[in-house]
């Protein structure tokens, strides 16, 4: 019989309750340590809202996967997921005691205190948590025996992760595959070698040496994979196909169902369900503060573009929106001309269309104010690609691939590729292709924190100035 490697091992089917259970004690708990600082009572209301908080909270991190475990997320990933469910349940709990008339019996400062606890507290425990697993995990405890199932750079792949997280408790024994090693992948010698075929797995794997049990074969080995699958069903292994989808240049990958039938997504938007309330809430909350601090200078700037020369305040051009959908971009008139036909010239550096005025307006970026009000109506994002004229979309998805994905996501104001100084004209097809990379870049990596640092990058960073004009 297999020795049992960690005291947690046998109650993993629990810890999603202990989870649960720890974050219902630490709402209530902040909420109540809230009331006790601003020396309130903690009444009935209180208690009904923590109870409303808990429900929504656990509701919201169960769609986002904070009871399932975490050997394969990152702290980082998983406290953005907190944050998220959080500042999701916040709007909720407003709307609720706007709706039953009960928000003015509410302290408004232990309220915001609370709102402010709580995430905090949430976060602490998982760091605390996750350190004190992590020592145990490198010293063996609650640790689980891995095999990988075929020497191949997707198996490679997978050593290296396991390697480079010891935290995750995954203690590798090695590749078992039935070919010779000369026609296998070559591994590096970093990494635990080939142990043995199909039949020296089988037989570790029921004798209960073996936890884990991930396929590295190519897609195209249907057959075989089947065949090990079955074998592998005999033992009680846990078995994961690690499927090499990169060939297929995945945009946020997720897996679905159409019917009883599984499907994984190969291009998909990364803002679906509690990611893209989320980013709705940065949006409107974001753009509404934003809007009421730039409307005096938005007054001043109508003002000087009128007084500056003729023509109109505002300028709209025609640009493509999520999913492709043409929208009117909204931004004040920089131009003695307004193109927006068939041919849209780029402006270059000492253009003789920009206005006086305009060139100050395009060089501090004043000129895209309006179209806060579009992020507000739900157009346009904060941050996102920037949206480009319809007849450059229509030159650039021939000689770029993937170009078109951009549209995935709302286009932003400011994005990752402004704040690398991937902005203004894109003389040659090199520079366009560095802002699509950028784009995509942060289609596939977004998260919350992210978005505040492109903000402030935007603001306070040069890069982000560089080549406005």
């Amino acid at each position: 019989m297999a020795q049992n490697n960690g005291f947690l091992k046998p109650h993993a089917s629990n810890l999603d309750l202990i989870f649960r259970l720890f974050d219902a004690t630490l709402i209530f708990g902040s909420h109540l340590l809230a009331t006790r600082i601003v020396d309130r009572p903690f009444g009935p209301l209180e208690v009904a809202a923590s109870a409303l908080a808990i429900l929504a909270f656990q509701m919201l991190g169960e769609r986002e996967g904070l009871y399932m475990g975490f050997r394969g997320l990152t702290l980082r990933n998983e406290i953005v997921r907190v944050l998220g469910a959080w500042l999701l349940v916040i709007p909720l709990l407003l709307i609720v005691g706007f709706a039953s008339k009960t928000s003015h019996d509410y302290s408004r400062l232990s309220t915001v205190t609370w709102f402010l606890v709580t995430p905090v507290s949430l976060g602490l425990f998982r760091v605390v948590l996750r350190s004190t697993l992590a020592e145990l995990r490198q010293r063996g405890a609650n640790s689980r025996t891995t095999a990988i199932v075929g020497l191949t750079p997707l198996g490679e792949r997978l050593a290296i992760e396991m390697a480079n997280a010891p935290w995750m408790g995954i203690r590798f024994q090695g590749f078992f595959d039935d070919r010779q090693t000369e026609r296998c992948h070559p591994m590096p010698s970093s990494l635990p070698g080939h142990v043995g075929g199909l039949d020296e797995l089988l037989a570790r794997a029921r004798a209960g040496e073996i936890d884990l049990v991930y396929l590295a074969l190519p897609l195209r080995a249907e057959l075989r994979l089947q065949d090990i699958v079955e074998k592998l069903a005999d033992t009680t292994a846990t078995v994961y196909m690690a499927a090499d989808f990169d060939a297929f240049d995945l945009l946020n990958a997720r897996w679905s169902a159409l019917g009883e039938v599984p499907v994984v997504s190969i291009h998909d938007t990364p803002f679906a369900g509690v990611d893209g309330s989320l980013k709705r809430i940065e949006d409107v909350i974001g753009g509404m503060l934003i809007m009421a601090m730039i409307a005096i200078p938005m007054f001043l700037v109508s003002i000087a573009v009128k007084l500056s020369s003729r023509g109109p305040v505002f300028f709209r051009q025609r640009r493509y929106g999520l999913n492709g959908e043409v929208i009117h971009v909204l931004k004040f008139r920089t131009m003695t001309v307004a193109e927006d036909g068939a041919e849209v010239k780029q402006a270059t550096k000492g253009d003789q269309r920009i206005t006086r005025v305009g060139a100050f307006l395009r060089r501090t970026s004043l000129d895209e104010l309006p179209q806060f009000l579009q992020v507000i109506t739900g157009e346009m994002s904060i941050v996102g690609p920037r949206p480009h004229a319809v007849m450059h979309n229509e030159l650039y998805r021939k000689q770029i691939r993937g170009y078109m994905l951009r549209h995935k996501v709302k286009p932003g104001i400011t994005g990752w590729a402004q704040v690398n100084g991937w902005r203004g004209e894109t003389d040659t097809l090199e520079k366009m292709e560095k802002r699509v990379e950028h784009d995509l870049e942060y289609i596939r990596n977004w998260n919350l924190l992210w978005d505040i640092e492109i903000i402030l990058r935007t603001v306070f960073s040069s890069a982000a100035r560089k080549n406005a004009y």
